[in-house]
């Protein structure tokens, strides 16, 4: 501590000076991240933080689904329940600052050298062990409850974002099963047709066994394809229960297409000010405030505290005395504590302060980095998937017109049936490409809004 304090010291009197706080001016780091985004193609609209869901989600069913999740997921419950708490540790740290007046009262009988007894009887308000905040060390503390406070509000926005998006994002993975389970079972009744017409044929001794198990595998690759996306369907139904925190509404699963479907193209803005809004960037800003706010509670350990203990009220050897004139006075009893010798708790307290604001200056910037790279995966997934969405589109009619001159050629006896069986595979698996990738743009435009900070800014119902 001697050699700490010489240092403390010109602090102290700064304290006294400049109000009576030793919390350090708080700087916000810079951020570690370039200035601009990269693939941040121009767009107009509203920004996403000012866009409400509402606006940005144009299904009703789907906006319907979201009110439900906001109203009854846990987790968001838990993260409104996180507020409350921290609100109230906020108002525990601000009443230390109040003195506390409680009402006493008191008898005492001891025995008297002339054997006797003493009576003592005391009633009155009293003030126990109120800190005079002469260096800020409770105001550090309230501050960093407030912090807290404000951080776990910040949290709430941030769960609220996420779940907007997940019920969103599940939602549509649960169109696209629909679309791809109708295609499948389009196929597959083509297909059995078809294992039906060669095993006729086969019978007949007018094709032969190979173009029977050609046929016949690719009717039973239909049926596994048709298992695991009724099973990748009920999955995701299941996923979507959670995340409202009931069972899906009956009328909320009405098949839709995605080619109905459209989400508003949102600009990208400058790094600096989407970041700032994120909720996640915000509440991690929040905690490295707290952490800063606790090192001046730490530095105003080394210094004297001063606490009062004060009680007025009456005082009688009787009882019945108790109350009347002449027995009323005061009492107050300032006490100053002044740190000598602790085995070096008070150092390692400041150092562990310090240490704790490093680990939420990295917090926080590591923060910055993830929001950065959402923003950066979801900016070039715009300007890739609108590309491969048409090219992919190309494919399957390009597929379409193949499987057509295919079975054209085939039925005139210019081409094999394997050349057939060929193209039907190609359509399909062109298909459920096609299919999967609108889902895939789909769900990246709801990234993208949920990374500019999109979904919390709206009512919650």
């Amino acid at each position: 501590m001697s050699a700490l304090f010489p240092r403390i010291a010109p602090l102290a009197v700064a304290a006294w000076l400049a109000g009576c706080s030793m919390m350090p001016a708080y700087e916000r780091p810079p951020a570690p991240v370039p200035g601009d985004w990269p693939n941040a193609a121009a767009a107009t609209g509203t920004a996403a933080a000012e866009l409400d869901w509402q606006a940005f989600f144009a299904d009703a069913r789907l906006r319907q689904l979201i009110g439900i999740a906001l109203r009854n997921n846990r987790d968001l419950r838990v993260a409104v329940l996180n507020i409350e708490q921290a609100r109230a540790q906020y108002d525990i740290r601000r009443a230390d600052r109040f003195p506390t007046v409680n009402a006493a009262a008191s008898g005492s009988r001891t025995p008297a050298s002339d054997g006797g007894t003493n009576k003592a009887y005391t009633a009155g308000l009293a003030v126990t062990a109120w800190e005079i905040d002469l260096f800020g060390r409770v105001a550090s503390l309230g501050e960093a409850a407030l912090a807290q406070y404000l951080g776990t509000e910040e949290g709430r926005k941030a769960a609220q974002v996420s779940l907007v998006a997940s019920v969103a994002n599940t939602w549509l993975a649960l169109v696209a099963d629909d679309e791809l389970l109708a295609l499948t079972r389009q196929t597959l009744a083509t297909r059995e047709e078809s294992l039906r017409l060669t095993r006729l044929r086969f019978e007949n001794g007018a094709a032969s066994e190979l173009d029977f198990r050609q046929s016949q595998s690719l009717f039973e690759g239909a049926r596994v394809a048709l298992a695991q996306q009724q099973r990748q369907r009920a999955q995701d139904l299941n996923a979507l229960a959670l995340l409202l925190g009931e069972p899906v509404p009956a009328d909320l699963q009405a098949p839709v297409t995605m080619a109905s479907l459209a989400l508003p193209d949102l600009p990208a803005g400058m790094p600096s000010e989407v970041l700032a809004r994120r909720p996640d960037v915000r509440q991690a800003e929040q905690q490295l405030i707290a952490a800063n706010a606790n090192i001046g509670a730490a530095r105003a350990a080394f210094f004297p505290r001063i606490s009062l203990t004060a009680g007025v009220g009456s005082a009688s050897s009787q009882l019945s005395g108790l109350f009347q004139g002449g027995s009323w006075g005061w009492t107050a009893a300032p006490q100053l504590l002044l740190p000598i010798f602790d085995a070096g708790r008070n150092s390692a307290g400041l150092r562990s302060a310090n240490v704790s604001r490093d680990i939420a200056v990295a917090q926080y910037e590591k923060a910055i980095q993830t929001a950065f790279r959402e923003v950066a995966d979801a900016l070039a997934g715009r300007a890739t998937l609108g590309e491969q969405l048409q090219a992919q589109g190309n494919v399957a009619e390009a597929e379409a017109v193949r499987f057509r001159l295919s079975e054209l050629r085939y039925n005139n006896g210019v081409s094999s049936y394997l050349d057939l069986l060929d193209a039907q595979r190609s359509l399909f698996a062109a298909r459920q490409a096609l299919i999967q990738t609108r889902l895939a743009q789909l769900q990246n435009q709801v990234l993208l809004y949920r990374a500019l900070g999109g979904g919390w800014s709206g009512a919650t119902q």
